[in-house]
């Protein structure tokens, strides 16, 4: 019997998720896709379809393509309803907006800024609209922007990696190192995107390559998105790994380089101790204070270097 990937989601949850999915977007999606995406079996997908195509005002199709069954919503069915942003859904959407759209890329920031100023013209008696929301918004929140990396040229890499991993695809990349004269190619499996200290990266596992031998890498690759020299969509599918845990990998302990996990115990004084007071570095720390304000803290990390 196959194990549950993911026992804190609730049947509920994933219900909810595969009905947004499959209803908002209005694309196809594959058995495999959606597996990938709620982190579950194929046989709990294909439960709840069933247990959607139950609504009278929903019409899910399904058919096979290239080997594959895929789901889609008949759009001709779906009923036609203008749902608003409330307030303060819409001030949180713009204050995220405004803390990661030095993150975004000017193109996807600006596709951020469009979405929004239509929300808050839906919105009854919405004060702003157009550019003086922009103005507005400007008053409140604002970014540090020096050092940070302009990711607008990589919109295109980024968009790749977000159809591959969509769609279940292997991806070939040409990748260049920072200390590396030339970059180099591969084929990669992308699992996630996520943003650490300023810095988007892609966490994959390597995949075969045309007439080589596969060794398996002793770490799955982390690649920062902004060193991606190019990104292409291979037509060969890759199953999600079953014992992916992207909390567990990164979130468990101290360190975005993962290696092997040990033990910091440390005596802080001073500045030190009270910046470090402020801050979780692992689900397991612990601090103890002591007299002339120092400060024992221990956690488990596996980056020495960090």
């Amino acid at each position: 019997m196959q194990k549950k990937r993911n026992p804190d989601r609730s049947r509920g949850q994933n219900l909810i998720s595969v009905f947004a999915r499959l209803f908002f977007s209005g694309r196809p999606y594959s058995l495999i896709e959606l597996a990938g995406y709620l982190d579950c079996s194929k046989q709990t997908v294909i439960a709840l379809i069933r247990e959607l195509e139950t609504l009278d005002w929903m019409e899910i199709d399904s058919f096979m393509k290239g080997g594959r069954r895929f789901y889609q919503v008949r759009r001709a069915r779906l009923p036609k309803v203008r749902v608003a942003l409330t307030d303060e859904e819409l001030d949180t959407l713009i204050m995220c907006r405004a803390f990661t759209g030095h993150l975004l890329g000017r193109d996807q920031f600006d596709a951020a800024m469009s979405a929004l100023h239509k929300s808050q013209q839906l919105l009854h008696d919405s004060p702003e609209s157009g550019d003086d929301s922009a103005d507005h918004d400007a008053r409140i929140y604002g970014v540090y922007r020096p050092g940070a990396i302009d990711y607008t040229p990589f919109r295109a890499q980024w968009q790749t990696l977000l159809e591959a991993m969509e769609k279940s695809l292997v991806c070939e990349i040409s990748y260049q190192k920072i200390l590396e004269k030339k970059p180099k190619t591969s084929r990669i499996k992308p699992l996630k995107i996520f943003s650490h200290r300023e810095t988007v990266y892609v966490h994959a596992r390597y995949a075969k390559e045309p007439g080589k031998l596969f060794k398996a890498a002793p770490y799955d690759p982390l690649l920062a998105l902004h060193r991606f020299r190019s990104v292409k969509l291979t037509d060969t599918p890759f199953v999600r790994p079953a014992d992916y845990d992207f909390e567990k990998t990164f979130n468990a302990h101290f360190g975005v380089i993962k290696q092997k996990r040990f033990q910091v115990k440390a005596e802080l004084t001073g500045w030190a101790a009270g910046f470090t007071a402020e801050r979780k570095l692992s689900p397991d720390q612990k601090i103890v204070r002591r007299r002339g304000g120092k400060l024992l803290i221990t956690f488990s990390a596996t980056s020495a270097p960090e």
